[in-house]
């Protein structure tokens, strides 16, 4: 069986958790099949990996047909696949170009959906548009579609209702035990500006809405006066969104000390590290089909609290790894809270439970990494995924 994996992110450009699970699904699969990836940017040296640029006449386009231009190299070059396996509308269309040019089952993996993230239409503009265009018609025409989560199933299904139920099937994300556990470095994270002395909020991700930043620096105003927050926070999806926040850091600043902004993206070793000091790892999210980076917090033995929406309740078991936040949202696609203050009350309250127990904090940490040991090795990731590839080319 030979599977080639279309993606817009591999190493070492990855920025968000589906480059990271295309990377260990990649090495986990090639333990039992042939797998090519064909990524964005420039070319590869890993055997088996090949980079795609923008065509020339598209490197000033809007940025979904700058992407429609790689998606056609990508299509093209799949001849001889026995299947192809796409992830993200970005990859999606050359997954179902492949399929038709080649007539060859096609996988869509959903890490999110285009449908629940409307403001990226800030981003795209009319690009949004095409964006919607292509993961529609990718997921409707799909073999199969697995989804992260069985809330993001859910999801798929409310948002693309003519697809068939059987073809959509859930394989969780996972994580890398060995590279993800517990790394106690003092002396590192003082020189990254964090006091491992004082008890610590971590929150790791990109400035974007659906990561729910700007209701964490609000809640964090109430947190005790010794608990630092720490942001791990780059790669702004729009200039207003960074403005947003640079606001609200700059006031949280001004009423508390311990607000240590981290914007550029840490060494894997760095934000182990950063996590394992954490006291209590927080995501925020209004927007989250499983979370990649919550278990990697769960790995490093940090207890989460976590918005309770989406994939987020099936990786953090309220009140045995951490805290599940509750929230009512708008049905419009957007994910805002209908009770803002709420909200913010809430997560205020959930942080400050677990920041103030550190015994109880531990207790979770430990659980959490029983959690990730049990349920969510890659090994396991792979192996359900080949499954999938198997059904189809029985």
């Amino acid at each position: 069986m030979r599977v080639d994996l279309l993606s817009r992110e591999y190493p070492p450009d990855v920025y968000g958790g589906a480059g990271v699970h295309v990377a260990e699904l990649v090495k986990a699969l090639r333990t039992e099949i042939d797998v090519l990836v064909r990524c964005f940017g420039n070319p590869r040296d890993e055997p088996g990996v090949y980079g795609y640029l923008v065509p020339a006449q598209l490197t000033g386009a809007n940025p979904a047909l700058a992407t429609l231009g790689v998606d056609l190299q990508m299509a093209q070059d799949a001849g001889g696949a026995d299947l192809v396996h796409s992830h993200t509308w970005y990859a999606n269309a050359a997954g179902r170009l492949a399929a038709l040019l080649h007539d060859i089952p096609h996988v869509v993996t959903a890490h999110s959906l285009e449908p629940l993230r409307p403001w990226k239409a800030e981003q795209l503009g009319g690009g949004y548009r095409v964006s919607s265009w292509i993961e529609r018609d990718a997921f409707e025409s799909a073999d199969a579609v697995i989804a992260v989560s069985h809330g993001m199933r859910r999801d798929i299904l409310r948002s693309y209702p003519s697809l068939d139920e059987s073809r959509v099937q859930v394989v969780h994300n996972g994580i890398d035990l060995q590279k993800w556990t517990r790394r106690e470095d003092a002396e590192l994270v003082r020189s990254l500006g964090v006091d491992p002395d004082r008890p610590s909020v971590v929150f790791v991700g990109r400035i974007t809405r659906q990561k729910g930043l700007p209701y964490l620096l609000r809640a964090a105003s109430r947190l005790p006066a010794d608990v630092q927050l720490v942001l791990c926070a780059g790669a702004p999806d729009t200039p207003e969104i960074l403005a947003e926040v640079q606001a609200g850091v700059a006031a949280l600043q001004e009423e508390r000390s311990g607000v240590v902004w981290i914007d550029r993206l840490l060494e894997q070793h760095q934000l182990a590290a950063v996590l394992s000091h954490a006291t209590t790892f927080v995501c925020p999210s209004v927007y989250e089909p499983l979370g990649i980076v919550n278990l990697e917090a769960m790995a490093c033995g940090a207890p989460v609290v976590a918005t309770a929406t989406g994939g987020i309740p099936e990786v953090v078991a309220d009140g045995v790894t951490g805290r599940l936040v509750p929230i009512e949202q708008a049905d419009d696609g957007t994910g805002t809270p209908l009770d803002e203050e709420r909200f913010v009350a809430d997560l205020a309250a959930a942080l400050t439970e677990v920041v103030t127990d550190p015994q109880t904090a531990r207790r979770m940490g430990a659980e959490g990494r029983a959690r990730a040991e049990a349920e969510f090795a890659w090994s396991q990731i792979a192996t359900r995924t080949r499954e999938v590839y198997e059904s189809l080319l029985a």
